[in-house]
């Protein structure tokens, strides 16, 4: 090990929905901006605040397609992976700069009402079903 390291875990809530960019060859990226709140009681005046920060979360290639399809704004996730730091000049010609999450790991924390309902509509039609059984579940995660 080179004596550093570059992790990040977070959980936060989706403050928008996955943006794809798709490239030649196949390749793509998603990103979606993610807010983590910090609640704390202010002592002086007894009032409960909330401190939001905004993280850009980017996945690539197929877990940015999961993404995509069973995520949505407001969703709850668990991400990992580690900062990056880039910077380019825009066409304006000033300087930008944005730091970045680049996610290795995610967990779905919640799961979209529609996809709840579809998973209990089908397991109602199936006249196989026990439900002493563990209900195998399709999703890629």
């Amino acid at each position: 090990m080179n004596g550093s390291l570059n992790k990040v875990m977070l959980i936060g809530h989706l403050g928008e929905d996955v943006k794809m960019h798709y490239f030649e060859g196949g390749n793509c990226i998603g990103r979606f901006a993610l807010a983590t709140n910090d609640i704390y009681i202010n002592k002086q005046t007894n009032q409960k605040i909330t401190s939001t920060e905004w993280h850009n979360i980017v996945l690539k290639n197929k877990a940015a397609e999961i993404c995509e399809k069973y995520l949505s704004k407001g969703d709850k996730i668990y991400v990992e992976g580690k900062i990056k730091s880039r910077q380019w000049q825009s066409e304006d010609g000033t300087m930008k700069s944005v730091t970045e999450i680049i996610v290795t790991e995610f967990t779905f924390l919640n799961v979209k009402k529609d996809m709840a309902e579809q998973k209990a509509a089908s397991e109602s039609k199936n006249s196989n079903f026990d439900a002493n059984k563990p209900i195998e579940n399709d999703m890629p995660f």
